[in-house]
């Protein structure tokens, strides 16, 4: 990696006040596609389409994975026992094996929310679920209890709401429940949509299939560091989160199968290419199993399965265009951004997207 690309600064952009996506397009697949050639340099040939273009940039053999982490709303607005308002996000289970309502979460307000208060959540039924504050956490976050007759999973879904990230700057409302979640989304356990995967319709995945493509299925449970930038000078001196992943045997044995027909690995999403990064096992493959990730992928980094991405435009100085630059190279992916900007593209989570197609 060059001296430059060590500095975080080399990730930096400006974007144009009211390019931020803060509602999603009206059909998922209208979104628009802007195609990359991967290390395309400075001046990459680029192309623009929409996201139900994408079977042209595929062919029969390749290998699409998804990722089908599900969203849960796990923001719960409350009140202090005072009546103060009061909010937590639930981040991770802190001991789901034998304490599924024990959670690792943050709060707000931090200094008000100290050991052995409560938060009250009242649902617009009436009913009332208790977040008790049970000890504090490194990094300012606490360990909190749900007291609640329901199943944890069932209490989230009747008292909790959807956790848009804050450069949407608005409540969430109703439509986010189905939109901020992927079709295929199965597997609950993420804070954040992988939104790579927000453009696809059932329909576009079945043309996709129909062609003889095969589309496979990891996990990847977003965590909250996805929306934090890089505050560091250095980018190796930055700190990475750690997020829950899983491959099937289904997805492995895919991956081997298509090394074996000369097919290509897309990723649908940064978070696909963690987790197969991850589990990579040599010579192009994966092991099946699972684990907490803590890769951080940036310039200089060598990949070993994923050979296409679908991704979309990311905050700067964020984690993920530091991995999309490490994959399509870093001159590349800031002209395309240059592109995107002066195109007037929808950025971020609920915005449009970018392929970065293998070499031939």
């Amino acid at each position: 990696m060059s001296r430059d690309l060590r500095r975080t600064a080399s990730y930096d952009y400006t974007l144009p006040e009211g390019l931020v996506a803060r509602y999603p397009a009206q059909r998922r697949d209208q979104s628009r596609l802007l195609v990359v050639p991967r290390g395309g340099g400075p001046e990459p040939p680029l192309r623009h389409l929409r996201f139900h273009a994408l079977p042209r940039l595929l062919a029969a053999g390749d290998l699409l994975v998804l990722n089908e982490s599900r969203v849960l709303p796990v923001r719960l607005l409350g009140r202090k026992p005072t009546g103060a308002p009061s909010e937590v996000l639930l981040l991770r289970p802190a001991d789901p094996d034998s304490d599924p309502h024990l959670w690792e979460a943050l709060v707000r307000p931090g200094s008000k929310l100290k050991p052995g208060r409560q938060v009250q959540v009242t649902a617009s039924d009436g009913e009332v679920l208790k977040v008790h504050i049970v000890d504090g956490l490194p990094g300012g976050g606490r360990l909190v209890r749900l007291e609640t007759r329901r199943g944890v999973e069932s209490a989230l879904e009747h008292f909790g709401e959807v956790p848009l990230p804050p450069y949407l700057d608005r409540e969430a409302e109703p439509l986010d429940r189905e939109r901020y979640q992927t079709v295929y989304a199965r597997c609950p356990g993420s804070v954040a949509a992988p939104t790579a995967g927000l453009h696809f319709t059932p329909e576009l995945l079945q043309e996709i299939e129909a062609m003889g493509v095969e589309v496979e299925r990891v996990v990847l449970h977003v965590g909250p560091g996805t929306f934090r930038p890089v505050e560091v000078e250095r980018v190796e001196d930055h700190q990475m989160h750690r997020e829950v992943w899983e491959v099937p045997e289904s997805a492995a044995k895919a991956v081997e199968r298509t090394r074996e027909r000369g097919g290509r690995v897309w990723a649908v999403g940064t978070t696909v290419v963690r987790t197969l990064e991850s589990a990579a096992a040599g010579s192009g493959g994966v092991r099946a199993g699972g684990g907490e990730t803590e890769l951080f992928i940036a310039p200089g980094y060598r990949f070993q399965v994923v050979d296409g991405l679908v991704t979309n435009f990311h905050l700067p100085r964020s984690t993920l265009l530091m991995l999309v630059s490490a994959f399509a190279g870093h001159a590349a992916t800031m002209a395309a951004y240059r592109e995107a900007i002066r195109e007037r593209y929808r950025f971020y989570s609920y915005g449009d997207a970018m392929a970065v197609v293998p070499a031939s």
